[in-house]
């Protein structure tokens, strides 16, 4: 008859439930069974019984969330090993070590095993100590893995698991080096350093890989601090500023190099991370936890770290639940007892929306406005990060180029800031070379796809037998011959090319860690090192790299270059083109020449109005030779006139020469302006009104397509009110949106029409005819008009104010060639070609002029006597495709006696004896 263990060994299983506000820890669910995942909805217990000295494990299936609980001896503290007495990383170990051994078919579960476990936690705090004792965990879990394969192993069922001694002896040991440390928990740390007298593996082990206790301890030291185990998760909170910071570049090289003031020498500065700080913080207290550690190593550090939070308003609620503490109130009682160093960065908007609704906190920072850099300082950055772009990119940067960069960004790109801006355009311009090199070549790219489409095509004439094909087909082979010579001649050339500039950047990568390393053994004052590396394998490399430059310097003089290395500022330039769309790449010849005769681009669109003409044209040719003022507008023009005399045309025609397409006038028609609170529209509705979020039909253009020519037409049908937005335009170039955004109009042409004083434009045939005084006679009279109806202040920003005359007789003929030419090409799909004679301009002229409405009567005629006949005809089918048509007049004398009337007559020009529209014809008596 069995007999009842012995009471020191006699284990049990206690299932105990969680209370709801308090979480279950993470190993809690772990089942000492066949998996080492998690156990599913029904939980597994360990009942562990005495069998000879040893615990047996087997599973007993249980519901409820498990905590673990095994008697084990007499010695330990009331005979358990409970979970609660262990950290959760320590407990997740143990829990594991049974399913080291079921995997290697062991029956006894001992230290080996828990060795194995501990070293495969990822991030464990095991491998940490051990990479700071100088030993190689691989190396380590190696050998450990080797010891495994050489203990017996049981076949056959699954028994299942028991306890060993030397196992239950190191967990003694740990709890013993546990009341040594003042710890609450036993943790990692103290069953690594149980390992020390472990006679069955840990002993051999550790003297294998020349392991003592003393340098375990200084590990744990430098890792802990002077932290103790206080709770269950301890292991999160050591070396908590590397996990949650990183040491911030640019200051800490000057640190480094000694180039700080007094106070800052031998200084950290570290950048906190409050994304990984926040991140997995699962229950309530544990993001509070996290950062009360990394406050307690940087006070701990006796003013050697310096904490840097980059966008301090995240501080503000972080973290906070219902009835928890925010980051910001954690950092208040340090930053006022002076114990932490603390450099907080973040925007105006967002220090005034959330440090300074909290006055305990915002009165303890000290506030530095930092400004961006001037033009001048960021070119001196730029040439400092020179050298990390060309490595990064392995092309060569100019000093031409970075000039560029700041110049540029600084004049065209709104909305953004320097030097980051500049430092954009340079690497984007370095990126955009960089692919062109590792691009196949313009001129080899075409090769192939002409081999490639001979190919083709001989194969498909293969098969044909014809002489024709026969023909053709020994063509191409001649043709594909040649080309596949130079195919291979040029594919030769760029691999060659493009083996070099590796090569030098390779070459430049192993200059750059050189003197990383020279530098540290200056640090360090080995000097005998950096003596070597300085004059031996610096300057090698250094010659091999004048070389291999040298080498594609002349390879590239030699005119078959088909690469180019280097970032010019013309590369600069065609990306912030791109960016903005404004085009500030340097003028060609034909550029040039095409600004030099302006007028009389703009003359063919617009007839007469010279002085109009002339004043637009001077104001581009200023600006693209860059002698505009930067903080005003291109310019800004004041049309005035009768309606038809060509105002909104010479806009149009602006736009379309510098932008190749009309759509890029920007036109606010003013009628729709004229109550007070339409001024919203242009500049967007307040907060909290509807639209707000939509922003205003002008800025929201102009943010879009800075470069643009912005026409107000009709601008005296406009409120009041409205005029103060166009003082800021004029005068300083921007203005700012609802939403507080600040919109440039320097890169814009403002043109504003006005029938104001019109009718002294049309008397002026009557008072003086159009001589030179007549026409400053009533220019003076319409200015006169203009200033009782617009502000002075407003008047007084204008650049120019441009009177147009009222259109003479032979304009209008003119006018008339332009409107034909648009009929001709809205038919030139159908090859259709009109040839209209110069009485017929003449007769449609006399029909269309009117001195009260200018030009839009010429569009109403035509439409009436030419494209409405032309439609018939079509329709018809007297007028097919691909035909000439004659557009004539012809001059009818009545048999009643009537005065002779002159109608337009349209006829094929192969059939003139046949009128093509004589059954509906247009008649106009003669005077």
């Amino acid at each position: 008859m069995a007999t009842a263990p012995p009471p020191a060994l006699a284990a049990d299983l206690h299932i105990s439930s969680y209370p709801a506000a308090a979480p279950a820890p993470a190993v809690a669910a772990a089942a000492w069974g066949s998996s080492r995942r998690a156990a599913g909805p029904s939980s597994t217990r360990v009942a562990l019984s005495a069998a000879r000295g040893r615990g047996r494990l087997s599973p007993v299936v249980g519901t409820g969330r498990p905590a673990l609980s095994v008697r084990c001896n007499a010695s330990s503290r009331d005979g358990r090993i409970t979970q609660q007495e262990f950290t959760e990383m320590a407990w997740q170990s143990i829990v594991l070590a049974p399913e080291v051994a079921k995997e290697s078919k062991h029956q006894i579960v001992e230290t080996e095993h828990l060795m194995k476990s501990l070293l495969e936690q990822r991030n464990g705090l095991a491998r940490r100590i051990f990479s700071k004792a100088g030993v190689d965990n691989t190396r380590l879990l190696d050998a450990t893995e080797k010891f495994i394969q050489r203990q017996p192993k049981v076949l056959g069922e699954d028994p299942g698991s028991m306890l060993g001694r030397d196992l239950e002896a190191l967990i003694q040991r740990a709890r013993n080096f546990k009341k040594e440390y003042g710890d609450s928990f036993v943790s990692v740390e103290h069953i690594v350093l149980g390992f020390a007298d472990d006679k069955r593996f840990g002993r051999q082990l550790f003297k294998d890989f020349q392991i003592t206790v003393e340098s375990l301890k200084t590990a744990i030291e430098s890792i802990r601090g002077k932290q103790n185990v206080i709770d269950q998760d301890p292991e999160g909170k050591y070396e908590a500023l590397d996990k949650y910071g990183k040491d911030l570049t640019g200051l800490a090289q000057r640190i480094v190099q000694g180039d700080v003031p007094q106070a800052l020498t031998n200084r950290r500065l570290i950048t906190l991370d409050m994304g990984a700080l926040i991140a997995g913080a699962k229950y309530r207290g544990e993001f509070e936890d996290r950062l009360k550690a990394v406050l307690k190593e940087v006070t701990d550090s006796d003013g050697q770290v310096v904490l840097f939070i980059d966008e301090i308003h995240t501080v503000v609620g972080a973290g906070a639940t219902s009835g928890a503490m925010d980051a910001g109130n954690l950092l208040k009682p340090m930053l006022g007892r002076g114990e932490l160093r603390c450099i907080g960065a973040t925007t105006l908007d967002e220090y005034r929306k959330y440090i300074e609704k909290d006055p305990a906190l915002e009165r303890r920072f000290q506030q530095v406005y930092v400004d961006q850099p001037t033009v001048e300082d960021t070119v001196s950055i730029l040439r400092g990060l020179r050298e990390r772009y060309e490595l990064h990119h392995g092309v060569r940067i100019s000093d031409s180029a970075l000039v560029a960069a700041a110049l540029l960004s600084d004049r065209y790109i709104s909305g953004r800031f320097l030097p980051d801006k500049a430092i954009d355009l340079v690497d984007e311009s370095a990126a955009k070379l960089k692919m062109e090199i590792t691009s196949k070549p313009t001129a080899l790219d075409e090769i192939d796809r002409s081999v490639l489409k001979l190919e083709m095509e001989r194969l498909s004439l293969t098969n044909d037998t014809d002489k024709a094909s026969r023909d053709r087909l020994s063509r191409i082979e001649a043709e594909l011959s040649l080309l596949k010579e130079r195919q291979k001649g040029l594919t030769e050339q760029w691999e060659r090319e493009k083996s070099v500039m590796t090569k030098i950047q390779s070459i430049k990568e192993e200059i750059d860690r050189l003197n990383v390393e020279i530098q540290q053994a200056e640090r360090e004052y080995d000097l005998n090192r950096a003596a070597e590396l300085k004059y031996g394998s610096l300057n090698a490399l250094q010659r091999d790299l004048q070389k291999t430059e040298d080498e594609l310097n002349e390879y590239q003089s030699s005119g078959k270059s088909m690469l180019r290395e280097e970032v010019t500022q013309d590369d600069i330039a065609e990306i912030v083109s791109r960016w903005t769309g404004i085009p500030v790449s340097k003028l060609k010849q034909s550029d040039r020449e095409k600004l030099l005769y302006l007028e009389d681009e703009l003359h063919k669109r617009v007839v007469g109005q010279d002085p109009a003409v002339k004043a637009v044209a001077e104001a581009i040719q200023r600006s693209r030779a860059g002698l505009s003022d930067p903080n005003r507008p291109i310019a800004s023009f004041m049309f005035m006139g009768p309606t038809g005399v060509g105002k909104t045309e010479l806009a149009k025609a602006l736009a379309s020469f510098m932008f190749n397409t009309e759509d890029a006038v920007v036109r606010i028609d003013m009628s729709e302006y004229m109550e007070k609170h339409s001024v919203s529209r242009l500049i967007g509705a307040p907060p909290g009104y509807v639209g707000y979020e939509e922003g205003g039909q002008l800025t929201e253009a102009v943010r879009r397509r800075p470069y643009s020519v912005v026409l107000f037409d009709e601008i005296e049908k406009a409120h009041s009110d409205v005029f103060n937005v166009f003082l800021q335009i004029l005068d300083d170039g921007r203005v700012t949106d609802s939403q507080g955004r600040k919109v440039s109009f320097t890169n814009s042409i403002i043109i504003m029409t006005s029938n104001v004083g019109s009718q002294y434009i049309l008397n002026m045939d009557e008072e003086g005819g159009a001589t030179d005084s007549a026409y400053e006679s009533m220019k003076k009279r319409v200015m006169d008009a203009a200033r009782s109806v617009f502000r002075p202040e407003f008047m007084n920003r204008v650049d120019e104010y441009i009177v147009f005359k009222p259109l003479e007789r032979k304009q209008i003929n003119s006018i008339v060639k332009l409107q034909l030419a648009r009929v001709q090409k809205r038919i030139a799909d159908r090859k259709i070609k009109l040839d209209v004679s110069p009485a017929a301009i003449e007769f449609l002229g006399s029909l269309g002029y009117d001195p009260n409405y200018g030009a839009r009567p010429v569009k109403r005629v035509l439409q009436q006597y030419v494209e409405n006949e032309l439609a018939k005809g079509i329709l018809r089918g007297e007028f097919k495709d691909e035909d000439s048509i004659s557009v004539d007049t012809q001059v009818t004398v009545p048999s009643n006696g009537k005065l002779p009337q002159q109608k337009l007559v349209f006829r094929k020009t192969n059939e003139e004896s046949k009128p093509a529209a004589a059954q509906d014809e247009k008649f106009l008596p003669t005077v």
